[in-house]
C-alpha cells in the first residue's frame, strides 16, 4: 500500500513542453489545487492514520443532506471530491484541518510519482477489442463462419468443463488503474498544475490521485 504523501487532482489533458536541451517531452497536465485538509484519522480514535482531503468546490444545492451536515460539522466549504490518503501517524500529525496544500511543497521536478485514476469505460466489448485477439480469417480453431469470435473455449472429456479466467467478451474499461514511476516534468505552483511525463488513466476532467512513487528504485552510493 502506498503511504507516501499525495494530492487529489483533475486531469486537464495532454500537451508537450521543450526541455533545456531542446528535446520535446509529452506530458499530462494535472490540476492539483486547491486541495484542503478536511480532517484526520488517528490510531487512537479510528484504528488507522490518514488524511481526509477535499479538492475543488461544489454548490450546496448539489449536496445531499448527509454531505451538507458533514461539511457544516467540520466548518469547511463543500468540496467536489473527498478522499482519504493513508499516511503514517508522524506525517498525519504534521497537518491541520483547513490547511491548503501547495504542489511545490510535495513534488519537485524529476521526482517519480504514481498516478491513479479510473479508465474510460468502453461498455460491453468483444474479444478483438478487449483482448486484442487476431480474429479468424481462415475459419480455424472452432470459429467457423464467425470472423470476430474468440474460438473454442471448451475441452474434450477431461476435465469436461470450461476453465476459469478465459479471455472472453465483457465489460471493458471503467476500472481503477495506477501508472507507476511517472516523472514530474514541471510544477506550476501559481496555477496549481503539475505536468507529468507520459499518459495518465481517465478522460479529461476526471479525478486522479498523484502520490510519491512506492516502487521507485533508489540509487546506491559508491562503496569505497
Amino acid at each position: 500500500m502506498n503511504t507516501n504523501v499525495g494530492l487529489i487532482g483533475k486531469k486537464l489533458g495532454n500537451t508537450q513542453i521543450f526541455n533545456a536541451d531542446g528535446t520535446v517531452a509529452r506530458v499530462t497536465a494535472i490540476q492539483v489545487g486547491p486541495v484542503r485538509v478536511l480532517g484526520k484519522r488517528t490510531l487512537e480514535k479510528d484504528g488507522y492514520s490518514a488524511l481526509i482531503l477535499g479538492f475543488g468546490e461544489k454548490r450546496e444545492k448539489l449536496l445531499t443532506k448527509a454531505e451538507l451536515g458533514y461539511f457544516k460539522k467540520i466548518g469547511q466549504p463543500p468540496a467536489r471530491t473527498v478522499k482519504e490518503l493513508r499516511l503514517s501517524p508522524e506525517q498525519v500529525a504534521g497537518y491541520e484541518a483547513g490547511q491548503v496544500l501547495k504542489p511545490s511543497e510535495h513534488f519537485k521536478e524529476g521526482e517519480k510519482v504514481d498516478v491513479q485514476g479510473k479508465t474510460r469505460g468502453r461498455g460491453f466489448s468483444g474479444v478483438m477489442r478487449r483482448w486484442n485477439f487476431r480474429g479468424s480469417a481462415k475459419d480455424t480453431h472452432g470459429t467457423h463462419e464467425y470472423k470476430r469470435h474468440g474460438g473454442s473455449i471448451g475441452t474434450n472429456m477431461t476435465p469436461g468443463r470450461t476453465f476459469l479466467n478465459l479471455k472472453m467478451p465483457g465489460q471493458y474499461g471503467n476500472e481503477k488503474t495506477t501508472i507507476l514511476n511517472l516523472v514530474v516534468a514541471k510544477v506550476l505552483d501559481e496555477e496549481g498544475i503539475i505536468l507529468v511525463e507520459g499518459g495518465v488513466p481517465g478522460s479529461k476532467n476526471s479525478d486522479v490521485v498523484i502520490r510519491g512513487a512506492v516502487k521507485a528504485k533508489k540509487r546506491k552510493g559508491n562503496k569505497k
